[in-house]
């Protein structure tokens, strides 16, 4: 089983302008993130998929393998897809390229199920437990959240407050969902080629587009989460805890 990092870097961006290039104490956002990503134990190796010669030059100086995608994709998940077509592999990591500080056990707590005995997954997910009384992130539209099945499959994933606690249960179980990814090679080539479906586009969540076409989404517990960058301030705190963490 061959597992394939990929990172998608895109120049522009929303809220932060060129964050991929945002300096990290002494490097580049992205170049941080690869650093990481490169430490994991069950992977074999470590792409950065990119639309900008910018973001790939950075990364040539300092050794990654980087490959160019068109600049027209839409979504992190149809650029990897297109690199996946370059690089070839068994198994592609979706990670978010605005991630430095993520562990790279994390990374390969999504791995893992493929190396298990018996079918791979279809593709597999992390999922961070809440308690029950964190109400103001169970309620925030802006935290995804993710119900599971008795085999930790992937029942829904919402903005919306779920499971709804109409009764008291002590021991319902509450779930943010944390957007790293690992697809069998067969199944992102196959969920690319899908149209938007009906969930995906009322709640914005493509990893609904799987769920609505059949596939299973393996959901793997973790009690470590990292945070990423999107504003300024994110940006300030990441190299707080880079500092915090490296020196410097």
């Amino acid at each position: 089983m061959n597992a394939v990092i990929v990172i998608p870097a895109r120049l522009s961006s929303s809220r932060l302008k060129e964050k991929m290039l945002a300096d990290l104490e002494g490097e580049p956002l992205i170049v941080r993130t690869w650093q990481q990503a490169t430490k994991s134990r069950l992977a074999s190796r470590v792409v950065v998929a990119t639309d900008s010669e910018r973001i790939f030059a950075v990364l040539r100086e300092v050794g990654a393998e980087v490959v160019m995608t068109s600049p027209d994709l839409t979504c992190g998940t149809d650029r990897i897809a297109e690199a996946a077509e370059q690089v070839g592999g068994d198994v592609f990591v979706n990670l978010q390229g605005d991630e430095p500080l993520i562990d790279p056990a994390t990374i390969d707590l999504a791995i893992a199920p493929f190396f298990e005995d018996g079918p791979p997954p279809d593709c597999t997910t992390l999922v961070f437990p809440l308690k029950p009384e964190e109400r103001h992130i169970i309620d925030d539209p802006h935290v995804v959240k993710a119900v599971l099945d008795t085999r930790g499959h992937a029942l829904y994933f919402s903005r919306c407050p779920i499971p709804y606690r109409r009764e008291t249960v002590p021991e319902t179980k509450y779930y943010r969902h944390i957007g790293l990814y690992a697809f069998r090679a067969d199944v992102l080539k196959a969920f690319v080629a899908l149209p938007p479906s009906m969930l995906e586009r009322t709640e914005s969540l493509e990893q609904l587009r799987l769920l609505e076409n059949g596939y299973r989404i393996r959901c793997i517990e973790t009690t470590t989460d990292t945070p990423g960058v999107n504003t300024e301030e994110e940006l300030e705190e990441v190299r707080r805890l880079f500092r915090a963490r490296y020196g410097g």
